[in-house]
């Protein structure tokens, strides 16, 4: 489970066959997938692309720990997760984690959790790019903002 093949943060298209080859086994019954893409609107205004940064590293570590958490949780499962930075168009996949286990109930709940997990703990974040402006959208929650485009540091200035 520490095999940092598994937990990626990427600046190139994600290919899906690739996570799933990463937790498939011949002692797995289910293996599902989440793929979170580009939407073209949001909250009623018309994306033109995204642009997600991170601190990769960090980003890496704390996928990393979402996966030792899946295990503690879920033992028989599998998890492999990658996220993709850089400017995403409409359609693109952003993020793909596949969790396979030998029973299909386990792969999913273990999959939402993933999800939940990455979007409440991992250093990504985007700038939206609308059609009538741009916005920095802060964590993934959409809870903070960065107006200057990542978190601030302590001592750091804006």
């Amino acid at each position: 489970m520490n095999d940092v093949r598994f937990f990626e943060i990427v600046d190139q298209p994600i290919i899906i066959e690739d996570l799933i080859h990463k937790v498939a086994s011949r002692e797995v019954g289910a293996i599902t997938t989440f793929i979170g893409t580009v939407r073209e609107f949001t909250g009623g205004k018309k994306t033109l692309f995204l642009e997600y940064q991170a601190y990769p590293t960090m980003a890496e570590k704390m996928l990393r720990e979402i996966g030792v958490e899946i295990k503690k949780k879920w033992p028989d499962a599998r998890v492999a997760i990658t996220h993709r930075i850089g400017k995403l168009d409409i359609m693109d996949i952003a993020v793909v984690i596949a969790v396979s286990s030998p029973h299909r109930k386990t792969a999913y709940e273990a999959n939402e959790y993933a999800i939940e997990r990455i979007k409440e703990i991992v250093p990504i974040w985007k700038k939206e790019h609308w059609q009538d402006g741009t916005e920095w959208v802060g964590n993934q929650l959409e809870t903070i903002r960065y107006p200057a485009g990542k978190p601030i540091a302590k001592g750091e200035s804006e």
